[in-house]
């Protein structure tokens, strides 16, 4: 389980095709301590286990499905800046919100506003009943409080520190994020749903 809290922005070094896997290396500096080979780790919101772990950076594989569930076949290049975030310790803060690290979609930033301050991206349908002002939702592994919504759209306020410190301050419009919704709501769906029978 994850928070949302990027602790690092780590660099692809390398991603190949290598039997049917696209094999990714990232340097990275903060998330190695204690990261060891087989531990998970968040890479732009998707958790991916290290199969490899050295004092620059780590190893990871992706399967056909990983890819396809995710903005990475299209994003995942060298030189592509990701959001890094080791596992939540039973024992640490809980900051951010409850982040799975299971992709629930791709989606398209919509329009950022000039200053940044604001991100727009639009929702498929199945994924905006999930979504709702105030709530949280990760983009790319960051957790962000939706700031409004509207018909297969929402909304999130970026402040400064969050630009700086994640690979969001270099979103693209029209660039793939990976987008994961509160997994509470779905919980509670499922929950309300199973009642209703």
């Amino acid at each position: 389980m994850f928070t949302g809290i990027v602790e690092e922005i780590g660099r692809v070094a390398s991603a190949d095709r290598r039997e049917g896997l696209l094999v990714a290396r990232v340097i990275a500096g903060r998330v190695l301590d204690g990261l060891e080979r087989g531990g998970s780790i968040a890479v732009d919101g998707c958790c991916l286990t290290a199969v490899d772990v050295d004092g620059e950076g780590f190893t990871c594989e992706l399967t056909a499905e990983t890819l396809g569930r995710t903005a990475f076949a299209e994003r995942l290049r060298p030189g592509a800046r990701v959001n890094l975030e080791r596992p939540m310790r039973a024992d640490g803060r809980f900051d951010g919100h409850i982040v799975q690290g299971h992709v629930d979609g791709v989606v398209r930033g919509r329009s950022r506003q000039a200053d940044g301050a604001e991100l727009e991206v639009t929702l498929p349908a199945g994924l905006e009943r999930y979504v709702v002002e105030k709530g949280s939702i990760a983009v790319d592994g960051v957790s962000l409080t939706v700031a409004g919504v509207s018909p297969g759209v929402f909304r999130a306020a970026l402040i400064p520190y969050t630009l700086e410190h994640t690979n969001l301050g270099q979103a693209r419009v029209g660039g793939p994020v990976n987008l994961e919704v509160d997994v509470i709501a779905k919980y509670v769906e499922r929950l309300l749903g199973a009642a209703r029978r």
